[in-house]
């Protein structure tokens, strides 16, 4: 039977509106408005109901997981909102654009290429949209596998809550309800990279390892993949050679900036990286944009800790449950703000 969680988000009733996307440092308004909707347009006109996860491309391009409306959007860089693909009704059909479809998608990662990877969660599959639109399944199996012959003892996720991508095209899951982090190569052979499968913040060899719900996911170059341990609110990273370690944060609620243990979050999920090595998290239960520079110190880049939607200086900036986080090539940063139903943009 499918494991229901309760996640950490709820129904908003009430938003302020938010100024205009101006283009100076600090935090402002890059799409969507006060307005739970699925309509398309120019940023502000433009309108997302949940969305979670945010990517960006090569070019500049963001790519939306706009989760409760079922679709992935795209903004190019003009800030134009498209729908790539979806039919905005839950399911789990291929095909091209708004003939496939999802189920309360959550995190997008981008190749090279310009394929974007879906953790397609509450179908627990993880999808792969080609830049001209079509999607395919990628790996996973639906949790009520209903046709003849199916095979059911092939690899399972149970809601997918992060993803990345290597230059190989190798994808990386955090496998939410599992508690496992895993590895998809582009043959589409699964296999489990962390995790013991059991609740834990026990760090050591991948497979003696052990999280609780970990959310986003993030590699860089050389090959270290550092995990958004969600419910154990830390960081953790996960060395070329399998060791899991703690990057940041204590097991304990907290909203402490400092080096390493001296660090506290309150639900982390988000995560990206920029091309210097700065690790950038959404720290959705402080409703906060945390930045942890390459040696593991973690420092306040943009929020009150207040829920609000208040844009400018980026310390006197609020969010409402930002839950996906991203940033381009020069460093701006975009947040999927969730219960602002919002893209905001910070610049440093």
């Amino acid at each position: 039977m499918k494991r229901l969680y309760s996640r950490i988000f709820f129904i908003p009733l009430l938003f302020l509106s938010c100024s205009k996307y101006t283009d100076h440092p600090g935090v402002s308004t890059y799409a969507g408005n006060a307005t739970m909707g699925s309509v398309n347009g120019y940023r502000t006109e433009a309108r997302f109901s949940n969305m979670m996860g945010i990517a960006a491309d090569e070019l500049g391009n963001l790519y939306v997981a706009d989760s409760r409306n079922n679709l992935i959007r795209k903004i190019d860089t003009l800030g134009m909102v498209t729908t790539l693909a979806g039919t905005g009704v839950a399911g789990s059909n291929d095909g091209k654009g708004d003939q496939a479809s999802f189920f309360f998608p959550t995190a997008l990662a981008v190749d090279k290429k310009g394929f974007v990877y879906v953790a397609d969660t509450h179908n627990s599959l993880i999808r792969k949209i080609s830049p001209e639109g079509f999607v395919t399944t990628m790996a996973g199996q639906r949790e009520y596998p209903t046709n003849p012959g199916m095979d059911k003892t092939e690899p399972r996720f149970d809601n997918p809550d992060g993803i990345a991508v290597d230059d190989s095209g190798n994808v990386y899951v955090s496998d939410w309800a599992n508690d496992l982090i895993r590895k998809i190569t582009p043959e589409g052979r699964i296999s489990n990279i962390a995790g013991n499968g059991g609740r834990g913040s026990q760090n050591g060899p991948g497979n003696t390892s052990s999280f609780y719900l970990p959310g986003g996911i993030a590699r860089d170059g050389k090959g270290n993949i550092y995990v958004a341990d969600t419910y154990n609110n830390l960081i953790r990273k996960i060395r070329p050679d399998g060791l899991v370690t703690r990057f940041a944060g204590k097991p304990a609620k907290g909203a402490d900036n400092g080096k390493g243990p001296e660090a506290s979050f309150f639900h982390p999920v988000g995560l990206a990286l920029d091309p210097q090595g700065n690790l950038y998290v959404a720290d959705v239960g402080n409703n906060m944009i945390r930045k942890i520079s390459p040696d593991g110190t973690v420092t306040l880049l943009a929020g009150t800790g207040k829920r609000g939607s208040v844009n400018g200086p980026a310390k006197t900036a609020s969010f409402y449950r930002p839950y996906g986080v991203t940033v381009d090539r020069q460093g701006n940063v975009y947040v999927a703000d969730y219960l602002n139903n919002q893209i905001r943009k910070i610049i440093q």
